[in-house]
């Protein structure tokens, strides 16, 4: 299928209003979702973090430097793009799958058209572009969250938070998470596409390509993330 996507691409032309429209229904429907779930996990971090500081021996900016390794390392990009594999990558293998069962697929290609490039190409684009940026918000939002709800519980004071936030700070965990951002979108598109392409049957099989696509997305992201935390951190 990738072969097919991007061996005989259409022109350049027709692929922008259509990565465009990707961008809107991928990123921007999804912004609500990622922005109420990262501000609630950057906030339940601290809280956390800070019931579990029983010592005094263990400083209070600890809280600061745990929110801030938490949101950037894992949750912003993997458990980001593993809720969004359920959202976009459903609707993709649903989208998909429904213009196959409705022969609409088929249309496109006696008429000439690469279905898989035109269909498929857009997606994976759009989905490369906009995830790092829904990272950097996701990123932002809970260390924003933890940083309010604990000086509002009083459980730590801004200057505090705000230097475990710089405490030992290495610029390139961002990078890394971006980087794992790009890849996960990558996962996310293809896989849930391939489902979707070679759907065959009617409406339940649509749902059942739906399902699988999510769950092979979700195995995928899990390993791709062991791999490049081993290539990209250690």
């Amino acid at each position: 299928m990738l072969v097919n996507v991007f061996t005989r691409p259409e022109k350049r032309k027709v692929y922008k209003k259509l990565i465009v429209d990707e961008i809107d229904k991928i990123g921007i429907q999804s912004l609500g979702i990622v922005a109420l779930l990262s501000l609630f996990m950057g906030a339940v971090v601290t809280l956390q973090t800070a019931a579990n500081i029983d010592s005094g021996w263990i400083p209070k900016w600890t809280i600061g430097f745990t929110t801030r390794q938490t949101m950037i390392l894992e949750f912003s990009s993997t458990i980001v793009c593993l809720i969004l594999s359920g959202k976009v990558g459903s609707n993709i293998a649903s989208e998909i799958g429904t213009m196959r069962i409705s022969e609409q697929i088929d249309a496109m290609d006696i008429m000439g058209v690469n279905s898989a490039s035109y269909l498929i190409l857009p997606k994976i684009i759009a989905a490369m572009i906009i995830f790092p940026f829904m990272v950097i918000m996701a990123m932002a939002c809970g260390i924003t969250a933890g940083a309010m709800i604990g000086s509002s519980t009083g459980v730590i004071s801004l200057t505090d938070y705000n230097y475990g936030l710089t405490y030992y700070f290495e610029p390139f965990q961002v990078s890394y998470t971006l980087i794992k951002s790009v890849v996960f979108a990558f996962i996310i598109t293809t896989v849930s596409s391939y489902h979707g392409y070679y759907t065959k049957g009617g409406a339940l099989q649509v749902g059942q390509s739906s399902t699988r696509a999510v769950v092979y997305s979700i195995v995928l992201i899990m390993i791709a993330n062991y791999i490049l935390t081993q290539l990209l951190l250690l």
